[in-house]
C-alpha cells in the first residue's frame, strides 16, 4: 500500500447510521459446501428480516463472480483473494448499518478468520452443515458431476479441502432441518443481537 493513501473519517458515524435504520449492522457469514443450502436459507432469512422492517443485503458467491471478482479463478490464492475482497465489501455494508448476508463456500478457516478479525464483534459465522453425499445428490448446478469427471479443478470437497468451522456462532444442519427451520434459528439469534 502506498504511503500517500490516507483514511478519511466521515462526519456521520456507524452509530448514527444504525440509529437512522433502527438496527445494528452485522455480517452473517454463511459457509458450507456447494449444495448445502446456503443461498436458499439466506433468502428465507432475508425475507424474515425484511418482514421485520430490517434492511439487509445478500452477497452471493456466484453473483459476485459476475462482476467484482470476475477476474479470479478457483485455485487457493484466488479463493483467498475472493474472500478478502468480500470481507472488505461486507465491512462497508456493516459500517452503513446494514445486515449483510454473505453466501460463500469460503473453504479455508484462515480466510474466514481474517475477515472475522478485520470486522470484529459484528461478524457472525454460520456453518451450514450438510454431508457431502447429500450435497452431491442435490447438486443443483451439476458441479459435483463435473468435478468428479475432472471437468472442474479445485472443487471443494472433491479435489480441494473444506475446513469446517470449529467455533461458528451458529451451526445449522440442512440435512436434518428444513431451510425454513434453519433460517428461523439464525433469525432468532440475530434478533437477540439487535
Amino acid at each position: 500500500m502506498s504511503k500517500d493513501i490516507t483514511w478519511h473519517e466521515n462526519d456521520i458515524s456507524k452509530k448514527d447510521r444504525e440509529g437512522l435504520l433502527k438496527q445494528k449492522g452485522l455480517i452473517i457469514w454463511f459457509t458450507g459446501l456447494s449444495g448445502s443450502g446456503k443461498s436458499t436459507i439466506a433468502n428465507i432469512l432475508q425475507n424474515k428480516l425484511f418482514d421485520s422492517k430490517m434492511l439487509s443485503y445478500i452477497l452471493d458467491g456466484d453473483n459476485i463472480r459476475h462482476g467484482l471478482n470476475k477476474d479470479l479463478g478457483f485455485d487457493k490464492e484466488s479463493r483467498s483473494e475472493n474472500i478478502r475482497r468480500i470481507g472488505e465489501v461486507a465491512k462497508l455494508f456493516v459500517d452503513c448499518g446494514v445486515i449483510v448476508i454473505t453466501c460463500f463456500i469460503s473453504p479455508y478457516a484462515k480466510d474466514r478468520d481474517k475477515v472475522k478479525k478485520t470486522v470484529g464483534k459484528d461478524f457472525l459465522e454460520v456453518f451450514v452443515k450438510c454431508p457431502i453425499d447429500v450435497c452431491e445428490k442435490r447438486d443443483p448446478k451439476g458441479l459435483y458431476k463435473k468435478a468428479i469427471k475432472g471437468e472442474i479443478k479445485y472443487f471443494t470437497g472433491i479435489d480441494d479441502p473444506y475446513e469446517e468451522p470449529k467455533n461458528a456462532e451458529i451451526v445449522v444442519d440442512s440435512d436434518d432441518s428444513s431451510a425454513e427451520e434453519c433460517a428461523q434459528i439464525i433469525f432468532d439469534y440475530v434478533m437477540k443481537l439487535q
